[in-house]
């Protein structure tokens, strides 16, 4: 199957058995699961799938790969049990996934590094979202993700606030055609879920981390001042949770971020300028 990678969609065909068959098992399928695949390219991991999984959704952008798949498939497409989808995923709704209730979806993807915060912040704010993500991508955004150096970010935090990721293996660039300038990794976010959402709205917790993460040199404190939250209720927070005056913003835990978005998010001076 002949196809030259196209750079501007950022495509980088994984070769690697071992990492193929790690990011199944990692997925954890059975018959009753339905997969959706971002960016099925040359179908190496669309193959792995199928051996697994109930159902396999591929969308692909590429319409010259359709035709390609299309025809090492036919066999899988004719038994219903792969449904290919021509298009943009950026631009693909969840919600029709939802007539494959009550077993949901499993979102599983070699996906482009370009696309990866869109990507993973469209499904897990999603209306309707997957059981579970596994994603091979950038290993330094792997790292970010699960704060592999315990210092949090908006992205680690935007993650853990709807799911547990896990960081599964490296994946060197050499095990790629065309080999990309830095090493992947497979990521894995299960447990997904709005249940955090139950006592404050997304809206209004991501308005609080991206407060306290505003000015990178200050410290959490002072962000959340100068964002115009009430010094009374930060006051009282700070106290009856023993947080230090000279705390950051990456040394705080979801857990505490929660606790401080339900604490102030109702106190907050409108005029404030950050």
């Amino acid at each position: 199957m002949h196809h030259k990678a196209k750079k501007s969609l950022g495509q980088n065909f994984l070769k690697s058995a071992h990492a193929l068959t790690t990011i199944v098992k990692t997925a954890n399928l059975s018959t009753n699961d339905i997969v959706l695949e971002i960016g099925p390219g040359k179908g190496a991991l669309t193959k792995k799938l199928l051996t697994s999984a109930g159902k396999v959704i591929a969308v692909e952008k590429d319409p010259d790969l359709i035709p390609l798949i299309e025809q090492a498939f036919a066999e899988e497409i004719a038994q219903g049990r792969l449904e290919l989808v021509s298009g943009d995923i950026l631009e693909f709704d969840p919600e029709t996934l939802r007539v494959y209730e009550p077993n949901g979806y499993k979102v599983v993807a070699n996906i482009p590094y370009y696309i990866t915060g869109a990507l993973i912040r469209m499904f897990l704010e999603s209306t309707y979202q997957p059981k579970t993500m596994i994603l091979l991508l950038q290993k330094e955004v792997a790292e970010r993700i699960v704060a592999r150096d315990n210092k949090e970010s908006i992205l680690s935090i935007s993650v853990k606030a709807y799911g547990t990721p896990t960081y599964i293996e490296k994946v060197p660039k050499k095990y790629f055609s065309p080999e990309p300038s830095v090493d992947s990794a497979i990521l894995a976010i299960d447990s997904i879920s709005k249940k955090r959402f139950k006592d404050i709205e997304e809206v209004a917790f991501f308005e609080i981390v991206h407060a306290g993460f505003a000015h990178k040199r200050k410290t959490l404190r002072n962000n959340l001042t100068m964002a115009g939250f009430s010094t009374e209720a930060i006051d009282a927070l700070w106290q009856t949770q023993g947080f230090s005056e000279k705390i950051r913003p990456e040394d705080i835990t979801i857990d505490e971020w929660f606790l401080i978005a339900q604490a102030i998010h109702g106190d907050k001076n409108e005029s404030a300028v950050y």
